[in-house]
């Protein structure tokens, strides 16, 4: 009877070092997953190029380098040469990402080309500093654009000649300006046209006289920003719908991003981005404007 109780005992304490080195094999096995060497994300690199709105430069150049900040084997490439320019090169394949202030015309629709809306940018008229005046209603910009009006004094200035200084007709600025204030008419031939944001600025803070407009990312001290029926740009007026010239911006791709293409485009996309270098570069990041 004693041998028959005793190997009862034995069998279950056997069945409890069993139980327990189960519970400690578990165990051990979580712990050893841990400092085991997870797969390894897979490495970005290889050449980016982009191409087409000089608006957008001032945004993706940060981007461009802190992208090759965190990815030391990816080189990217962006230019300018106006919006459909960029449209143009990244539908014809020569370039990764076409940049543009405007939607895909209809001429781009059998392309193949895939949007990414990367921000808002609002566009400000400028002028020269000796122009006096710092308001205009958005008929005397049609008038001055169209050619109707070609002196200050006819809107309130002093005598002194409007000289015109905007950009070609492949600029993405140009259409923006032309679909929000123009509406439909046609701008004055009798106009000194620049190649980028950049050239129009200076062109127009050296000209007595002058008036255009740009990107707001570049209307700096050097010129006068001018209010719309009374409104100045702010990123609130934007944001609380009294200030409308603004344009979506885009980067357009051939086909959905794969590789680095993907990863620079996520990147100017991200929280992170959007968060701490949007505004700060003179634009409104694209989740804060209704459409």
């Amino acid at each position: 009877m004693k041998l028959v109780q005793k190997s009862k005992a034995l069998a279950a304490l056997l069945g409890l070092v069993l139980s327990m080195s189960v519970i400690a094999g578990c165990g051990s096995s979580g712990a050893g997953t841990e400092g085991k060497s997870q797969p390894a994300e897979a490495k970005v690199e290889g050449t980016v190029t982009a191409s087409g709105s000089t608006a957008l430069l001032p945004l993706l150049k940060p981007a461009q380098e802190e992208f090759q900040k965190k990815h030391d084997k990816v080189t990217i490439n962006i230019a300018g040469g106006g919006s459909f320019t960029g449209m143009n090169q990244v539908a014809a394949g020569s370039v990764n990402i076409g940049n543009s202030d405007v939607d895909l015309p209809a001429e781009y629709k059998d392309k193949g080309l895939v949007d990414h809306q990367v921000a808002v940018a609002p566009f400000v008229f400028i002028a020269n500093q000796d122009v006096t005046l710092d308001n205009l209603t958005k008929q005397q910009y049609v008038d001055i654009l169209t050619g109707k009006i070609t002196n200050w004094k006819d809107v309130g200035g002093k005598d002194e000649k409007i000289t015109l200084i905007h950009r070609a007709k492949s600029s993405g600025s140009r259409a923006t300006i032309s679909d929000l204030v123009l509406k439909g008419a046609a701008f004055t031939d009798n106009a000194v046209i620049q190649d980028s944001n950049g050239a129009v600025r200076s062109a127009i803070a050296s000209t007595p006289g002058a008036i255009g407009y740009v990107d707001a990312a570049y209307a700096d001290n050097t010129v006068k920003a001018l209010a719309v029926d009374g409104v100045k740009y702010s990123p609130d007026a934007v944001i609380g719908g009294k200030y409308t010239i603004f344009a979506y911006e885009h980067m357009y791709t051939k086909g959905e991003a794969t590789g680095a293409v993907k990863a620079f485009i996520d990147y100017v996309m991200s929280k992170e981005f959007q968060e701490t270098y949007v505004e700060k570069n003179g634009f409104i990041p694209i989740t804060k404007v209704k459409k």
